[in-house]
């Protein structure tokens, strides 16, 4: 088998930073949409302020959730010489999928596509056994309970808000919730970074562990983050945050439900909060589908029918076939990868 050299390990390292940038471009929808929607911001300021708050987030929450990814492959059953190749036929099965979900516009999530592409390159290398299928079951179950959180969340949220104003002059809380929403987008950008970021951290510390970066003594269950990985994967997606994706945003911040300020505030600040929970507890869940059902949530407080529910038919069809799909093309990519290899 072709040994991984320093020189791969630095390309690879490089892929898991393009797969970083795609999320942040896919992905900068969550955090602009409302306000671009809504009118609050430009669409060019919002891509800054996004951009910056996505990066600010590197200094805070920890790294709960790059531990979380790092523990997918099992590292002390596998090769050690073969992970730096299970890392590159999970970053292909990510970024087709995030490629593919882009060009049709559909908000899906870059953590699941990477968790599929894992879990499926790594049984491609070594069978079933090389996958932590506790950290994949939880994943799978915040998969489908953080959306019904977000949905409620935003739900109630709108509700509350709708029960104190609901006296106010229109023109004056209109104006109040256009100033709140700058607090709300920036609490979600935030939110969005300390989940998010940390997926791309996650995959390049098996990466190092496979090339003995940390020594010959070290856990592998308990690997060590270097800060320039941090500082790297942050602005990596800072900076694909400010490319902005605006197919997705169309469809997040139009074609869902019509909002306004006061309804991108409840979207945002229901979405921000689940989503720094599962930072705080090491949950790496999708941003795409807690911001989509937190809109969906704030938007069935007018009444079911504003929200357009065959558009977020397609969008949770798609994030049914994330895994799977993105799983099918990380142990496809690897079988390729084995043959190139000779393992």
């Amino acid at each position: 088998m072709i040994e991984a050299t320093w020189e791969l390990i630095v390309v690879i390292i490089g892929i898991a930073l393009v797969f970083d940038f795609t999320n942040g471009f896919h992905d900068s929808a969550n955090s602009i949409s409302t306000v671009v929607s809504t009118k609050v911001l430009t669409p060019r300021n919002a891509v800054v302020f996004a951009a910056f708050f996505n990066f600010v987030a590197a200094f805070g929450f920890g790294v709960a959730v790059a531990n979380t990814i790092s523990k997918i492959v099992e590292l002390n059953y596998v090769q050690t010489a073969v992970v730096p190749y299970i890392v590159l036929g999970a970053l292909a099965g990510a970024i087709s999928w995030n490629l593919i979900t882009w060009f049709f516009g559909l908000p899906t999530s870059s953590s699941h596509a990477l968790i599929g592409g894992l879990t499926g390159a790594g049984i491609s290398a070594a069978g079933l056994a090389a996958i932590r299928w506790d950290t994949v079951g939880q994943v799978a179950l915040f998969m489908v309970l953080s959306p019904f959180i977000g949905f409620i969340c935003g739900f109630l949220f709108m509700a509350a808000i709708l029960n104190i104003t609901k006296n106010a002059n229109k023109e004056t809380a209109e104006s109040h919730f256009k100033r709140l929403q700058l607090c709300s987008a920036a609490a979600y950008s935030f939110s969005h970074g300390t989940n998010d970021a940390q997926k791309t951290m996650g995959i390049i510390l098996p990466l190092l562990f496979s090339i003995g970066y940390f020594g010959a003594s070290v856990d592998p269950n308990h690997l060590p983050m270097p800060l320039w990985v941090i500082v790297a994967s942050y602005t990596t997606i800072a900076l694909g945050t400010l490319s902005g994706g605006w197919r997705i945003v169309r469809t997040m911040g139009y074609k869902i439900t019509k909002l306004r300020p006061v309804h991108g505030f409840a979207a945002e600040t229901a979405g921000a909060a689940t989503i720094l929970g599962a930072s705080v507890a090491g949950i790496p869940v999708s941003t795409t589908h807690v911001i989509c059902t937190s809109i969906m949530g704030v938007g069935s407080t007018m009444g079911t029918s504003t929200v357009k529910w065959g558009v977020a038919r397609s969008i949770i069809i798609a994030w049914v076939l994330t895994i799977p799909v993105s799983a099918i093309i990380g142990f496809a990519a690897f079988t390729i990868i084995r043959m190139m290899i000779g393992y």
